[in-house]
């Protein structure tokens, strides 16, 4: 039986909902997100790599850009993450922080030279392993809204007795702790080929997995007004973890020397998955706990989950040996997002439908060599998938990058990257109550070691 949890929204998009924990259409949702993860080198172009390729995140965007290389490769990748989370509830203003520091990237390929066909120039094989989202946060929201969330005393209200009623309608104080943890990766297996030197060909096939938890704890103080008070603290614990699988198709074409025009296609995901849900509310009457609480017993879920799928168009022009600039553009239908069985997620489904638009976000990147360094820059857009969505939601971001070549087969690269948007997350689900206004910073400091045979 699936658990009955009102729409809520995370730290990524904006959404009013009316509960603590993400539902099953919030959890849609964020796993059909991605942070922007890859390679320094990536980073730093801030992911415009569509008709690129040459690089082992591209792969990721446009298989196709596997048949760029003329060699081997192997990448590994580290990312750390500093996030400012500030928080705004009733006039009371709280400054969160988090970091956070992980292994994000690895992946290698490499390149054969064809035989028998003449018009087929080389095949390419690649593996990869990247970070699609992180979900490490935590914030606190604390402030007074003067509407209870639970105004009813559990023991006296609900005893069918109307004469030893108390009602706790004066609210002292009203607090939530949010945090998350765990992460959404992914195994990419790919396969190029160039053919009369214009035209790559590429498809993948990807392996993903999600392991998300999420701990809220909700509290509230009140009084009756006749000297009696009311502390309520409702934790609420949700785990969710499968497995998905995904592929896509690609193509770069370069109808002149330097010109270079990409299209690909990302399929929706097709997740299995499954959950574990505990809630524990406890009361406390004028500094006494309740001493008979009700904790009901754990949840359990198993449901499936097809993320929407994506189109990408891709524009880049090479400037010999000294520099590029790159355009990627993505079309996503997010209100195909769809949660199965169809017959036990209606209200989700219609919801998703309804809610949710077809989104357009770009991305812009440029690099430039001098000697042995190479010297990156890049912007990008997101556009929030919600219908009528201020573009305060919209995630914005800028990269800058250097790149060092040491040698013919060694390089390391380091990218610097920031995203901004605002959010909102409605903890109290009582009518009247405002949301709580959260304006995020993520800074990224991402380092590439890369060898190239």
């Amino acid at each position: 039986m699936k658990k009955n949890i009102p729409l809520v929204m995370l730290f990524l998009w904006s959404l009013n909902f009316t509960g603590q924990s993400l539902s099953y259409a919030d959890q849609a949702i964020l796993f059909s997100t991605e942070s922007n993860l890859g390679t320094a080198r990536y980073m730093g172009l801030s992911g415009a790599f569509g008709a690129l390729g040459n690089d082992m995140s591209a792969v990721d965007i446009n298989p196709a850009g596997l048949a760029v290389y003329n060699g081997g490769e192997i990448s590994t990748t580290f990312v750390y993450r500093d996030t400012d989370i500030n928080s705004s509830f009733y006039g009371n203003n709280i400054n969160n922080n988090d970091d956070y520091f992980r292994f994000s990237q690895i992946g290698g390929l490499n390149t054969w030279d064809s035989f028998g066909n003449p018009d087929i120039r080389k095949f390419s094989f690649g593996f990869n392993y990247s970070v699609v989202n992180h979900f490490n946060n935590n914030y606190i929201v604390q402030g007074n809204s003067g509407i209870p969330e639970y105004p009813e005393d559990p023991d006296f209200n609900f005893d069918n007795d109307p004469d030893n009623d108390i009602f706790y309608e004066n609210v002292d104080d009203q607090y939530f702790y949010n945090y998350t943890s765990g992460i959404n990766d992914k195994f990419n297996f790919s396969f190029a080929t160039l053919y009369k030197e214009i035209f790559y060909f590429g498809a993948s096939m990807a392996f993903h997995h999600i392991d998300f938890y999420q701990n809220t704890v909700y509290e509230e103080s009140s009084n009756d007004g006749s000297g009696n008070y009311m502390d309520v603290i409702n934790a609420e614990y949700l785990s969710t973890y499968g497995n998905g699988f995904n592929f896509g198709l690609g193509i770069i074409v370069k109808p002149l020397e330097n010109l270079r025009l990409g299209a690909a296609y990302q399929s929706p995901i097709w997740y299995n998955l499954s959950e574990r849900f505990e809630q524990r509310r406890t009361y406390y009457f004028n500094g006494s706990i309740d001493p008979d609480p009700d904790y009901p017993v754990p949840n359990y879920y198993d449901y499936k989950l097809k993320s929407p799928g994506k189109f990408i168009g891709s524009l880049a022009y090479i400037f010999g040996t000294h520099g590029l600039i790159s355009f990627d553009y993505t079309y996503q239908g997010y209100n195909k997002t769809k949660l199965q069985p169809s017959s036990n997620f209606i209200d989700e489904n219609q919801y998703l439908n309804t809610s949710l638009r077809n989104t357009s976000s770009f991305k812009i990147g440029t690099e430039w060599k001098y000697n042995n360094f190479s010297f990156r820059g890049g912007y990008r857009m997101i556009q929030s998938p919600y219908n009528n969505a201020p573009s305060d939601f919209d995630t914005q971001g800028y990269s800058l990058g250097l790149g060092i070549r040491f040698s013919p087969s060694l390089a390391i690269d380091f990218a610097y990257d920031n995203a901004t948007y605002e959010d909102q997350y409605r903890f109290i689900g009582a009518a009247g109550v405002d949301p709580a206004r959260l304006d995020v910073t993520h800074n990224r400091f991402t380092s590439s070691l890369v060898l190239q045979f």
